[in-house]
């Protein structure tokens, strides 16, 4: 009995053995060979995880098989040919064309307008009421403090040499074109500081004696003159950080965030009281006349070489700005504040901050990378313009474009590189390498997206390609829409000048001056007086959007990474307004052109013209128009 009972013990134990070897190998067999079904129901692998460790406790061995195991997560669902045709229709159908470039422009102006008289957030009237006339001198302490650097500066303006002679303003020199050339500004002296995150963390007046010492680090072998509290040195400062500004050389200290602790203690003092305090404590005695914002002081620098035709001042960096000179009837009284009655009777115009970034709403073509941007951002909404025009965002609309193909497409052979996961990973000066890559089978950009953004699958050149397709179109549509913001913002400044009321040209040697401006073209300046500006009331009395008044040129002084270094994006930006600005009646019908055409050229209305160190220029010019 126990021997039969043994026997069937053993029976039973062999087979269940061999159930579970059979068991074992079937499920091995799945993992290995997996049908498209089952690779479409595994788990992406998560590319940020920790390496596993090998038998030997190295992890750079569990690492290397982890990224032998990384697989294609899921089945393309379309080529990327199509995809990239969808992009193209999704990121340019709705500016490929004059026709709809001109109504988002037009949809942009109506914002402009309404905005100008009632919001408070944006079209924000400075105190800058005067521009430069070129013929201003002197030298002047300039600051620009931004986010991570602090410099200094001894800023000559050189500005035009004029005489009287029968009347009449006149340059000296037998070529008066020329001579008009040498208005310029040189910089005596200047050093850049690192704000280092130790000095960001400077509480109240501890930051502004760090500021103290050193503008006088940078000075003091450069002084202009003598200096006493009853004759301090001039200056003029470019602030980047929030301010209540309630005059054109005093403004209110308000939280200035980017991880800044200087307005600890301090929110609402005086920001030129704190900075000549902190410098008289060196025995320096400076006294702040003039306190601008970037997109200003690039107008305001530009217009100093150009005072006829700049009335624009443009920034595109990190952020997306635009200042512009205005009449202030265009603008509602109540954003003015509480200002003295003589300052509406001593200008007629003001430099406006228009806060661009803040427009769109309801009018611009998102597509669905667009919102997912916008619903992942921290304020959703706040700055539509500038979430599809900017450096801080161009990039990360790129990253989630190129996700979702990974996702459809196989795109990268289906697997997420490292970094690509994470918000913001895929940064915009990597869009420019690929963009400005010339190199055979685009192995420079290759190279370093993969350095970039390491995989178990590098990219290939065709992964690299189709991801430049994505980036011109994304880099493409900004400059488009930032043609377009401009072009509505320069039609509703010519409609707001045909609503001046026309003067009347005296005589007099001042002639010019009525006009803030000095000739823009070659005269004979015995026979005749020098020529009001092009965008003056009295050549702006032609109706708006006549053929006529579209040939009214116009500068605007730009400054920013984006539009000075990313590849063909200024020549593209150019090309759209030069398509925009055309008097051909049939312009509407036209293809825009490519990002290779368009310098400015021709019969363009608008022209956008370098501002070289704008925020020191601009402070210092600032002060001198003051």
């Amino acid at each position: 009995m126990t021997t039969v009972r043994g026997a069937i013990v053993a029976a039973l134990k062999s087979f269940l053995r061999g159930k579970k070897m059979l068991v074992q190998a079937i499920l091995a067999a799945l993992w290995l060979t997996p049908s498209d079904e089952g690779r479409q129901k595994q788990p992406q692998l998560d590319p940020t995880a920790t390496p596993p460790a090998s038998s030997d406790g190295k992890r750079g061995a569990g690492r290397k098989k982890q990224q032998k195991a990384k697989q294609p997560t899921t089945t393309a669902t379309t080529t990327i040919e199509a995809f990239l045709k969808e992009a193209e229709s999704l990121l340019l159908g709705p500016v490929n064309s004059t026709d709809a470039l001109r109504r988002l422009a037009s949809d942009l102006k109506e914002q402009f307008r309404e905005r100008m008289l009632k919001n408070p957030e944006c079209m924000l009237p400075s105190y800058n009421s005067q521009l430069p006339s070129g013929f201003e001198c002197g030298q002047y302490l300039s600051l620009d403090v931004g986010g991570s650097t602090l410099r200094v500066a001894l800023v000559e303006l050189k500005g035009r040499r004029k005489r009287a002679e029968k009347g009449l303003l006149v340059v000296e020199g037998e070529d008066l074109a020329e001579d008009r050339d040498k208005v310029s500004s040189r910089i005596v002296r200047i050093r850049s500081f690192y704000i280092s995150p130790e000095i960001k963390a400077f509480e109240g007046l501890a930051f502004f004696d760090w500021m103290a010492k050193r503008i006088f680090e940078t000075i003091q072998e450069d002084l202009p003159y003598d200096h006493s509290p009853d004759n301090p040195i001039l200056m003029g400062l470019a602030w980047s950080f929030p301010l209540q500004q309630i005059s054109l050389k005093s403004g209110l200290l308000q939280p200035m965030g980017k991880g800044f602790l200087a307005a600890s203690g301090l929110i609402n003092q005086d920001l030129g009281d704190l900075i000549s305090f902190a410098c008289r404590k060196l025995g320096l005695s400076v006294e702040l006349r003039a306190i601008i914002n970037d997109s200003s002081a690039a107008l305001l620098s530009q217009a100093y070489l150009a005072p006829a035709a700049t009335r624009f001042g443009l920034i595109l960096g990190t952020g997306f700005n635009i200042a512009v000179h205005m009449p202030c009837s265009y603008i509602g009284r109540d954003k003015f504040g509480e200002r003295p009655a003589e300052w509406f009777e001593d200008g007629s115009h003001v430099v406006v901050n228009t806060e661009m970034g803040m427009f769109g709403h309801g009018v611009l073509p998102l597509t669905r990378w667009d919102e997912t941007l916008n619903s992942k951002h921290p304020k959703p909404g706040f700055q539509p313009l500038e979430h599809l025009v900017s450096g801080m965002y161009l990039g990360e609309v790129a990253r989630y474009a190129i996700l979702d193909s990974i996702t459809t497409t196989g795109l990268l052979r289906g697997v997420v590189p490292e970094g690509l996961e994470k918000e913001y990973g895929f940064e915009t000066g990597t869009m420019s390498v690929i963009e400005s890559d010339d190199s055979p089978n685009l192995e420079a950009s290759t190279t370093h997206f993969n350095i970039t953004h390491p995989s178990s699958h590098p990219a290939t050149t065709a992964d690299i390609q189709a991801i430049r397709s994505l980036c011109n179109f994304i880099s493409r549509r900004s400059a488009a829409m930032v043609a377009a913001a401009v072009y509505g913002l320069w039609d509703l400044r010519r409609e707001a000048e045909a609503t001046m009321p026309t003067p009347t040209l005296s005589s007099d040697s001042t002639a010019a001056e009525d006009y803030n401006t000095v000739p823009a073209t070659v005269m004979d300046p015995v026979s005749q007086l020098p020529s009001p500006p092009s965008s003056s009331p009295v050549l702006s009395t032609i109706a708006p959007g006549s053929k006529s008044s579209s040939c009214c040129r116009a500068v605007v002084a730009y400054n920013g990474a984006v539009m000075e270094r990313y590849p063909s994006y200024l020549q593209t930006c150019q090309s759209f307004l030069d398509a925009l600005t055309m008097a051909e009646e049939d312009c509407s019908d036209m293809t825009l052109p490519s990002s290779k055409s368009g310098s400015g050229s021709g019969d363009s209305g608008i022209d956008l013209v370098e501002a070289k160190e704008s925020s020191l220029l601009g402070a210092a010019v600032a002060l001198a128009s003051a």
